[in-house]
């Protein structure tokens, strides 16, 4: 009978413009049993968003009653609203053999390193400042005043690259996801896992 594998953790972190979002969006699309755990906010939605989908958006008293009731993997504020990873969800779909990935800031990744020693950290970074401004710029929903601050904590954000285990440049989108999808498929191949998945092969290869 075969164990049924953990699925890892894993931890993207970028500044704010670095092309995340939509790499995590066609990383899921292009490998299965992979899920991005829906983060909780406090920030009212954008044009689009869904919510269940994006986030789960919640006011602050409840957020803040989660927080008392350590729901929370790791929660933090980010221009001026709360976000927060809820810790239920997570290990459940771990202990299902799902691979699962944390869109958080350093900060929350190293809360949740702390909780899950094993989680794979993979840094995003753009190719330069100047493309970093001009994608928040191309959104065209900010202020001058907030891209300038969003600019500032980039710089901060970058400075904890050296804390994770992959560092991907989205420099080329089709090469940054190719290095994603390598990152996983990696994990994936690990001993461990294979053991658990191929339990009957290997048994009666030895046999």
């Amino acid at each position: 009978m075969n164990a049924t594998p953990t699925g890892t953790l894993y931890i993207f972190s970028a500044p704010s413009g670095a092309g995340k979002t939509s790499l995590v969006k066609a990383l899921l699309e292009a490998m299965d049993g992979i899920e991005v755990s829906v983060s909780h906010t406090t920030r009212p939605p954008r044009p689009g968003e869904v919510d269940g989908v994006d986030y789960h958006f919640v006011d602050v008293p409840t957020f803040e009653k989660m927080v008392a009731e350590g729901a929370f993997l790791e929660h933090a504020r980010v221009f001026d609203n709360y976000y927060g990873t809820a810790r239920s969800s997570v290990e459940r779909r771990l202990q299902a053999g799902v691979d699962v990935i944390l869109e958080i800031d350093w900060q929350g990744a190293r809360l949740v390193r702390e909780q899950f020693p094993d989680a794979v950290g993979v840094f995003i970074l753009p190719p330069s400042r100047a493309a970093l401004e001009a994608r928040l710029r191309g959104r065209g929903q900010d202020s001058e005043e907030v891209i300038a601050r969003r600019m500032r904590d980039a710089v901060r954000e970058m400075s904890h690259y050296a804390e994770f285990d992959y560092l991907v440049i989205n420099d080329d989108f089709a090469t940054a996801l190719d290095e994603l999808r390598a990152i996983v498929t990696c994990h994936r191949l690990a001993t461990p896992r294979q053991q658990a998945r191929h339990a009957d092969l290997l048994a009666r290869l030895l046999a």
